[in-house]
C-alpha cells in the first residue's frame, strides 16, 4: 500500500469516527430534549403523544385534590382559555399552590390526561417561565404575568 492510499484510509476511517459520533451524540441530544407546551396547544393537538415534554401554566382555584395515601395528587393546569387535568404522585414543591404558576413535566395518557412526573413551581413572586407568561397574557390574565417574561 502506497503512502497517499495509507493517508487516504486513514482520512475515511476519521471521517468514519466523527460520524459516529455526531450520530451518537444527535440521539442522546433528541431523547433528552424536552419542549413546553401551553393547556391550549395541548388542546389544539400540538403536543406529542408518545414522548414527555413540559406543560405549564396556572393552578386552577379549587381544582387540587389529594388521594387518601398521602403522595398522589390531582390538579387542573390553565392558561386560561383552555385546562388540563394533571396526575401526580410525589412530594410537591413547597411553594405549590392554587392560582400560582407551574410547570410539570410528563405526558399524555389515552383518556388526555397530563400525568406528571415532575413538578416545578414558581420560586418567587417576579417570576414565571417566558413561555408561560406570554401564554398567560394572550389568554387576557395580564396581571398574573405581569412579572414574567421581560
Amino acid at each position: 500500500m502506497t503512502r497517499r492510499q495509507q493517508r487516504l484510509l486513514l482520512v475515511l476511517a476519521a471521517l468514519a469516527a466523527l460520524s459516529v459520533a455526531a450520530g451518537l451524540i444527535l440521539s442522546a441530544f433528541r431523547s433528552n430534549l424536552v419542549f413546553f407546551f401551553t393547556p391550549s396547544q395541548v388542546a389544539a393537538g400540538e403536543a406529542p403523544r408518545n414522548r414527555s415534554f413540559r406543560m405549564g401554566g396556572l393552578v386552577e382555584r379549587n381544582s387540587l385534590h389529594r388521594e387518601a395515601d398521602g403522595v398522589s395528587v390531582t390538579f387542573v393546569v390553565t392558561d386560561l382559555a383552555q385546562r388540563l387535568p394533571v396526575r401526580y404522585r410525589g412530594i410537591l414543591p413547597d411553594l405549590f399552590k392554587e392560582g400560582q404558576g407551574v410547570v410539570a413535566q410528563g405526558r399524555l395518557d389515552s383518556s388526555h390526561h397530563f400525568i406528571a412526573d415532575e413538578v416545578l413551581a414558581k420560586h418567587d413572586e417576579n417570576y414565571m417561565p417566558p413561555d408561560a407568561a406570554y401564554a398567560l397574557k394572550k389568554g387576557g390574565h395580564a396581571g398574573a404575568a405581569q412579572g414574567g417574561a421581560k
